[in-house]
């Protein structure tokens, strides 16, 4: 008797049931749909789901159905009705206006009860999809110069502040140089800077008999934190900026230490996305008129001379806008702000946000707060976006600026370089206020160093040559041990179909972006996995060549495989890790899909085709031979 346990028959059934329920979600066709987010405060509710159906209705654009959340609403529209979608999403553009993003997306249609236990389809790169790819370069150069200025601004404050006399403080080659006129005003400025700058290190440089230098430089901890600080800064600011080209799921992700990519699915227009990317935005603090009625001067339009009107991020309990006077006059720029991190209060124990300026900065805070303690203080984001409009058959460029009051806090003391607000909420809201104080603009320049545009009819006739290379690559390996093995070529056929099968649902299941590379990597895998039955079926040849009966060849045909079989998918594995770790973009993609095939095809290769093999021969204790090929159907041998 073929010996193979119960619970891994179990096993193997489970675990195929599971890649069947997981893998089929790929089979559902996607549906065009127009996605609705909420921006600035506002809500999705049934309101909004009855201003869309009247919109469409009104355009006679058909539509199957309205489903929306707490974060967005999605309107299905018929399979392959791609013009409809352009209607839809205009004519619910002009309706919705600034309060909503309006996007091009597509619904899956996989049934619900399948997508509650998690079992969906495979996200689609750009490749296949369609859309703008954008490799951009950080200039990390940039980031440290504006470092050490800022240290070397520091410096000088503090010796100021300390009354140390200085012939000069200036960048050097390695960080700041700072020359004094004496041993022991050498002395005292290290010891002061040690303390009030603690980001530098301090040494002695080469001196003259009438000059006594200093070198700060930057700690190597610190510059690390700095770069990654900066490039998600960049990432944030790039996230707020694409918002408003209305990409329903945008990419945007770090890679290596000073580069970002970012794949806008469905964008074709190039132009308009530089234009976008490449906004500018700032942040400023501003004093609260406290001596006037906001909501009064936005019914009447009466403003203060030194006021102007603003209004906040974030809408009211009402839905409506809130409106808030600030002085004309600038306190602090973004600019002069180093770095703003979330936190707990240490006296409270309530979420706050911790803001460091420059010397600068924190001189002009200084001089503000001492005269304002109790009253209120606004952080203004400002954002200026180039446009282009076609006037008579002309290009009018112009430049949106888009102005809100993002945070409103009161100044509860003195203070200068470091500050903390709060009043917060939730460490979510002391989180996202800090992202958008460090975000008012890009950290550090950045270029794009690589631009794609895949269209649509392009990512779609990739999809349908991936999906041939898959069908006739695993066609050929399915006839040909069919045809060199008999039996046990079709079981291992039986098996190489399951493989693909755990492949995609363990695929879908993690959320793997399927792209060309990946199905390079399934093609791959498919090939890769029946070298485990070719060496399973010539282990069995050879033990019915040296006389084993058909159920001891089988048993020995196994066992002595595996040895083999681990060794070389063991290396493998090294190579497709190397791949999804030092890899990036179509590389790990690659590296990610060869990784998963690489394991479900050591499963079905061995645990699947001995389960399948079990089956057939166990109830057989008279068996005469085995079905493995030319001149091994008809071998005899006694059980």
């Amino acid at each position: 008797m073929n010996d193979f346990p119960r619970w891994k028959s179990a096993l193997v059934v489970v675990v195929l049931l599971l890649g069947i329920l997981y893998g089929v979600p790929n089979l559902f066709v996607q549906q065009p749909a127009v996605q609705v987010t909420a921006n600035r405060g506002a809500t999705i509710d049934e309101a909004l789901k009855e201003r869309v159906q009247g919109v469409l209705e009104k355009d006679k654009i058909t539509f199957q159905g309205i489903e929306f959340d707490k974060d967005h609403m999605l309107v299905r529209l018929p399979i392959g009705a791609s013009d409809d979608q352009n209607k839809a999403l205009e004519a619910m553009k002009a309706e919705l206006g600034e309060q909503y993003v309006v996007a091009p997306n597509l619904a899956s249609t996989v049934p619900s009860w399948m997508l509650a236990i998690g079992a969906r389809e495979m996200p689609k790169g750009l490749d296949l999809q369609g859309g703008v790819h954008f490799l951009m370069e950080v200039d990390d150069k940039d980031v440290m110069d504006k470092q050490v200025q800022r240290y070397a601004d520091d410096i000088r404050g503090v010796l100021r502040e300390k009354n140390i006399r200085y012939q000069s403080v200036n960048r050097g080659a390695k960080g700041v140089v700072v020359q004094l006129r004496s041993a022991e005003e050498r002395d005292a400025a290290r010891a002061a800077i040690q303390v009030k700058v603690p980001d530098v290190v301090v040494s002695d440089g080469p001196g003259t008999a009438d000059a006594f230098v200093l070198n700060a430089s930057v700690k190597p901890d610190k510059v690390r934190e700095v770069a990654l600080n900066t490039i998600r800064q960049n990432q944030a600011t790039l996230s707020n900026r694409i918002n408003a080209l209305g990409v329903a799921e945008p990419l945007i992700q770090q890679q290596g230490e000073t580069r970002i990519v970012v794949e806008l699915p469905g964008v074709q227009d190039t132009a308009a996305a530089k234009r976008v990317l490449g906004a500018q935005a700032t942040l400023e603090y501003h004093a609260v008129d406290q001596d006037a009625d906001a909501f009064n001067a936005m019914r009447t339009g009466n403003v203060p001379p030194d006021d102007k009107l603003y209004y906040m991020r974030n809408l009211g309990a009402d839905g409506r806008k809130v409106p808030v006077l600030l002085k004309k006059k600038i306190i602090v720029s973004g600019d002069e702000m180093v770095n703003a991190t979330s936190e707990l209060d240490q006296q409270s124990g309530t979420p706050s946000v911790s803001v460091q300026l420059n010397a600068t900065g924190g001189r002009k805070m200084l001089d503000f707060t001492t005269q304002s303690v109790g009253k209120p203080m606004a952080v203004l984001y400002v954002e200026r976006t180039p446009e282009v409009k076609v006037v008579d058959g002309k290009e009018v460029r112009s430049t949106k600026i888009t102005e809100e009051v993002i945070s409103v806090a009161t100044i509860r003391g003195v203070f200068s370089t470091r500050f903390q607000t709060t009043g917060l909420d939730s460490m979510k809201e002391a989180s996202d206020l800090a992202l958008l104080l460090r975000s008012g603009s890009l950290a550090a320049p950045i270029d794009i160093v690589e631009e794609r545009v895949i269209g649509p009819s392009l990512g779609a006739d990739n999809i349908k040559k991936g999906v041939y290379a898959v069908a006739i690559g695993l066609a050929a390996v399915l006839v040909f041990m069919a045809f060199y093995y008999w039996l046990f070529g079709l079981i291992a056929d039986i098996a190489l179909f399951f493989n693909l099968v755990l492949l995609l649902a363990v695929m879908s299941a993690i959320g793997v972006t399927l792209t060309m590379p990946g199905i390079a990597g399934i093609v791959l895998t498919l090939g890769m996995a029946i070298d485990a039955n070719v060496l399973i079926c010539e282990r069995v040849r050879e033990e019915l060549r040296h006389g084993s009966t058909p159920l001891a060849a089988i048993r020995a045909g196994y066992d002595k495989a595996w040895a083999t079989i681990l060794d070389a998918n063991v290396t493998h594995l090294l190579a497709a890790l190397a791949l999804m770790t030092l890899g990036s973009g179509a590389i790990r993609g690659f590296g990610v899909t060869l990784f998963i095939g690489i394991l479900t095809s050591m499963f079905t290769s061995v645990t699947v085709t001995h389960a399948i093999t079990h089956f057939i021969h166990s109830g057989r204790r008279k068996l005469k031979g085995l079905s493995i090929g030319s001149g091994y159907s008809n071998r005899v041998a006694t059980a």
